[in-house]
């Protein structure tokens, strides 16, 4: 058997009602404002270099050669630059050296002036052929030899070299160490002069996926030196390989 309740106590029992879900409202929000802050964050950006001697050249040589007929023109050009590949081969360039970078076979034409209103058809006066050969050179000290070898060969456009390196990892790895260590010296300055100290690194992320080398001298081939018999005069100077990294740090306040 129930017993009914009495009005005082249908009156506690909603007292407690209201008390319990005012608990359950307010647990949340005191969750809320004990939950800590996140930490302020600070993020830098440098730049590291390192310094290399180049250990090989990559020429370009270009053979270019106007006849008649495009058949003559092909002929001639290849005369010449099969000259060209056995004197890259005797000057001790391995095949894999060398490699075609260009072809082209183009006419001239001619437009005569307009003369009394009339407009004359352009012709063609002769066909061009160019073939273009790219070496790389591990010898710097056969450079000069080989570039005024080739223009005795017939090598008449071209000639522009880039030094570079076979392997530049470990100056891309020097640039790296450098580029961190700037960003850190950049990062504790800016946060001795707010006040603050570094925390724990958070993220670390680098910009430069594949460095490559900025020349600090380049060269372009002389057609002519001042005495004839000796080589071209080059100056390989020094690469340079850049890594840009980011670096992002918690304060300690």
């Amino acid at each position: 058997m129930i017993l009914p309740f009495t009005t005082r106590q249908i009156s506690q029992i909603a007292t407690l009602a209201v008390m319990g879900a005012s608990l359950l409202i307010a647990g949340p929000a005191l969750s809320d404002e004990t939950k800590k802050p996140d930490p302020a964050t600070i993020s830098v950006s440098a730049e590291g270099t390192a310094e290399i001697a180049p250990d090989m050249a990559v020429v370009t040589l270009t053979v270019m050669r106007e006849a008649k007929t495009a058949r003559q023109a092909l002929d001639d050009n290849t005369q010449a630059m099969t000259q060209v590949l056995d004197a890259m081969k005797d000057a001790g360039v391995a095949e894999k050296d060398l490699q075609t970078s260009n072809f082209n076979i183009q006419p001239r034409w001619i437009y005569p002036p307009q003369q009394n209103n009339e407009v004359s058809e352009p012709r063609i006066v002769a066909y061009q052929v160019s073939n273009a050969l790219s070496v790389r050179i591990r010898d710097l000290n056969k450079l000069g030899e080989i570039l005024d070898t080739s223009v005795t060969l017939g090598v008449n456009q071209g000639g522009q070299i880039e030094f570079t390196n076979d392997d530049p990892s470990e100056a891309i790895s020097s640039a790296r160490k450098n580029a961190v260590k700037n960003a850190m010296k950049k990062a504790q300055e800016m946060t001795e002069a707010a006040g603050v100290a570094l925390g724990r690194i958070t993220q670390i992320s680098e910009h430069s996926s594949n460095p490559q080398p900025v020349s600090m001298a380049r060269a372009e081939m002389a057609m002519m030196s001042k005495d004839a018999s000796a080589p071209v005069p080059v100056a390989a100077g020094e690469n340079q390989y850049r890594v840009s990294v980011s670096i992002s740090w918690e304060l300690d306040q």
